[in-house]
């Protein structure tokens, strides 16, 4: 005997329509979906990021070395990574599953800058610069410091090797009073000498649709008053003048040196997703990262710590 249908038409669908004739009461969300015209979910699977991390502190007294900044890791087609490799691989995403975003704060005079975080990616913060010391190790190595010849030859420290993240930080030997600048995403920090300790220039890139360098070290101090590398990177006070400055907040850059003073705090890192705008908005964040769209991607951009799902 074949199967009875009732006709149910004149009822009511999740979304207020008529069900159709035949349908059965155990699928009305997909009869709401065929009312109502929707398309089915479009997530995105990959997405490319800008992952830095927080810039290191510039030391202070008597001629310090500068921050280095923060880890630079970048997947941007046809871009490079801090110290000048290629773009790593865009991250696989699993729809459904919320991803970790750290945003790692600037270190402290000092202090070595927190790592920065997204899912799987991680960059490490910037070494510290040292006053007659060689420079902490980090994303990009902090500058040494010596203050006679006595301090004997101090290094820059080194760079975070695995995957490269920045250059190293300068070094020092044998100059009275002098510190040598931080690395920065794209150069080494400045060796000690008589005319200049600067930071190491920054890396530019366009993940949000416009050019922007960040990632600068922080400027040594031997006296002069030494401008840190172009992406966020602090300046060195010029003896006497308490007018060093910090790495500028979400960059990565480094803290620029004291002389007289103390030395300056690096800047916080960023993370930034990107990912084409033919998919859909992610289906919850938190952390308040701002979304914007430009030349076909969707953009995500955190300057605090949150969280994402797509």
């Amino acid at each position: 005997m074949s199967r009875i249908f009732r006709n149910t038409s004149g009822g009511k669908a999740v979304g207020g329509g008529a069900l159709a004739p035949r349908s059965r009461r155990d699928s009305t969300l997909q009869v709401d979906g065929y009312f109502r015209g929707s398309s089915p979910p479009n997530p995105t699977t990959t997405v490319s990021y800008l992952v830095i991390a927080g810039g290191g502190g510039g030391d202070g007294g008597d001629g310090s070395g500068g921050g280095g900044a923060g880890g630079y890791r970048n997947s941007v087609s046809g871009e490079l990574t801090g110290g000048g490799g290629a773009a790593e691989s865009a991250l696989s995403v699993t729809t459904g599953v919320s991803l970790t975003v750290t945003v790692g704060a600037g270190g402290g005079g000092s202090t070595n800058g927190s790592n920065s975080v997204f899912s799987s990616i991680t960059s490490t913060g910037g070494g510290a610069g040292k006053v007659r010391a060689n420079g902490n190790g980090g994303g990009s190595g902090g500058g040494a410091s010596t203050r006679l010849s006595g301090d004997g030859y101090k290094t820059g420290g080194a760079r975070t090797a695995s995957p490269v993240q920045g250059n190293k930080g300068g070094d020092a030997e044998g100059s009275s009073y002098a510190g040598a600048g931080g690395g920065g995403a794209g150069a080494a920090g400045l060796d000690v000498n008589s005319t200049d300790s600067a930071g190491g220039v920054g890396r530019a890139s366009s993940i949000t649709g416009t050019s922007v360098f960040r990632g600068g070290g922080g400027a040594g101090s031997n006296g002069g008053g030494k401008s840190g590398g172009n992406g966020g990177g602090g300046n060195g006070e010029t003896s006497g003048f308490n007018n060093s400055t910090a790495g500028a907040a979400n960059t990565g850059g480094g803290g620029g040196a004291g002389f007289s003073f103390s030395g300056k705090s690096g800047g916080s890192g960023v993370v930034i997703l990107r990912y084409a705008d033919t998919f859909d908005d992610a289906t919850a964040t938190t952390g308040s990262p701002t979304l914007t769209t430009s030349g076909g991607f969707k953009i995500y951009t955190f300057n605090a710590t949150g969280s994402i799902t797509f």
